[in-house]
């Protein structure tokens, strides 16, 4: 019976996801072809009126998921190679005119595929995978963890701070599962019926959330935000690894210590003390070296690649050359890469370039009055519909829509920024606030990684989340204003 009523949901599920794509394939079936006068911008082009079809397209499909988001992704790019590239199908081609526009080249669109952003998050992807082959991951983790002693409330400071520390490199859903892991037999000397199982379950997915915000590859919400600071052809401002390190750093730090002291507070340890001792294989041998030279290096040259003029995306390929060359890793190890994150990102780039591009982005700023709109409402919207939208879906999917729009917002706005510290402000702030929704299991997969132990109830997720999430964004947009205050990113 109980076989029969999961497939009786599972046509159900199915059945609504086909009607909803149905309803999207539909309403940007009539965005495509409404007259060009209903949408009010000024020398609107039959070409920019399909990039926003396909804006409609992606937005209602992310928001609905009725496919899965990276499908949405390469949805996108392959509608713009059909119908407004200069190798679309004939009879959406035209000649190129003040009304139809100029189509966009089909290899630039494919080129997101390969953005030198993506490049940056292999290159992470990799470092993550030849740390766990080696062990060096379970060896930094033990030799991290012992200067926090066994005070239970020191070892939970100490998860905090080393999940935090490892999601800055490495994915945080993997640091969440491997830390997870490493906690397992702590929960076995901890009262059943305590609370500090409670908080030191909840520190893995909150550490992993706050950590990813510290450098670019920490969250791919980050590499779109730098990737549309940094385009040439868009805001161009040139902000290197190093310089987003150097205010998102400290900021995840202090994060992660009033994480420490909030957790503390709601969910106080019974048991004063915990005997700590972590299991797993290091593999002690010549690629252990490799792993270990190389993650250093990387990591140095990323820090300093304002001064070794090699840009961080470079950097990037550096792991993976030598990682390849020496054997530390395999092509099946490349199968391990979470690729539909790389397709999600890649989707967030088609629309940017769409936008540019087809010179809808122009157009946008010259018809709409932007410079009349108050930057500290723009700043407070932005960020509430980016935390509110982050905790329900992907939130890789809430950056590759608002990051493009607020990009036009922000050049249309001009120098009015000033007042609330520049474009930075805002685009960052999209990335902090997509990391700060951390209230639901489906907020992010660390937090689904969390629930699924048993250990943790929703309603204690959702007040650890609100509460740390709503300090996250006051504090950072706080930390992001001085920033551009102080000119720090130019």
């Amino acid at each position: 019976m109980s076989e029969e009523k999961s497939n009786v949901l599972t046509n159900h599920v199915e059945s609504k996801k086909v009607i909803e794509l149905i309803v999207i394939a539909v309403i940007t079936a009539i965005v495509w072809n409404l007259p060009q006068s209903c949408f009010g911008i000024d020398g609107l082009t039959v070409i920019q009126q399909r990039v926003i079809a396909v804006f409609v397209f992606a937005t209602l499909s992310w928001l609905t998921e009725a496919i899965p988001s990276w499908a949405t992704s390469l949805g996108i790019i392959t509608l713009m190679c059909l119908t407004i590239s200069d190798n679309s199908i004939s009879v959406f081609k035209g000649e190129e005119s003040a009304a139809f526009g100029k189509l966009l080249s089909s290899k630039d669109i494919m080129a997101t595929f390969a953005n030198p952003v993506i490049m940056l998050f292999l290159g992470g992807f990799i470092l993550a995978i030849a740390a766990t082959k080696s062990g060096l991951d379970v060896l930094l983790a033990k030799n991290l963890i012992k200067p926090f002693g066994n005070k239970s409330e020191n070892v939970l400071l100490g998860f905090l701070l080393i999940t935090g520390i490892f999601s800055m490199f490495v994915s945080n859903t993997a640091t969440a599962a491997m830390m997870l892991t490493f906690l397992t037999p702590v929960f076995a000397a901890l009262p059943a019926n305590g609370k500090g199982r409670i908080a030191l379950t909840l520190s893995i997915p909150i550490a992993a959330n706050i950590g990813g915000m510290a450098t670019p590859i920490g969250t791919p919400p980050n590499a779109i935000a730098l990737q549309a600071l940094n385009n040439p052809e868009g805001l161009n401002l040139g902000i290197s690894f190093g310089q987003w390190m150097s205010f998102m750093f400290p900021l995840a730090i202090a994060l992660l210590v009033i994480s420490w002291i909030v957790l503390k507070k709601l969910f106080p340890f019974s048991k004063k003390t915990i005997e700590l001792e972590i299991t797993g294989n290091v593999h002690h041998g010549w690629r252990m070296w490799v792993v270990a030279g190389t993650f250093i290096v990387t990591i140095l040259m990323w820090l300093l690649d304002i001064f070794t003029g090699v840009d961080a995306n470079n950097v990037a390929l550096i792991p993976i050359g030598v990682f390849a060359i020496t054997g530390v890793i395999n092509g099946k190890d490349l199968q391990s890469i979470d690729w539909s994150v790389i397709w999600m990102v890649a989707g967030g780039f088609a629309l940017g370039l769409g936008m540019n591009g087809s010179g809808l982005a122009d157009a946008a700023i010259a018809s709409i009055p932007f410079g009349q709109w108050s930057p500290l409402v723009i700043l407070v919207i932005s960020g509430l519909i980016c935390y509110f939208l982050s905790n329900f879906i992907s939130n890789t999917a809430t950056a590759a829509l608002l990051v493009p729009i607020l990009a036009v917002v922000c050049t249309g706005m001009g120098d009015r920024l000033s007042a609330i510290g520049g474009t930075s402000t805002i685009i960052i702030g999209i990335a902090l606030a997509a990391s700060s929704a951390m209230c639901l299991p489906i907020s992010t997969p660390p937090n689904a990684i969390a629930y699924s132990t048993g250990l943790v109830k929703q309603n204690d997720m959702l007040k650890v989340g609100l509460v740390v999430g709503i300090i996250s964004m006051a504090l950072g947009y706080t930390v992001l204003f001085f920033v551009g205050k102080m000119h720090i990113l130019g």
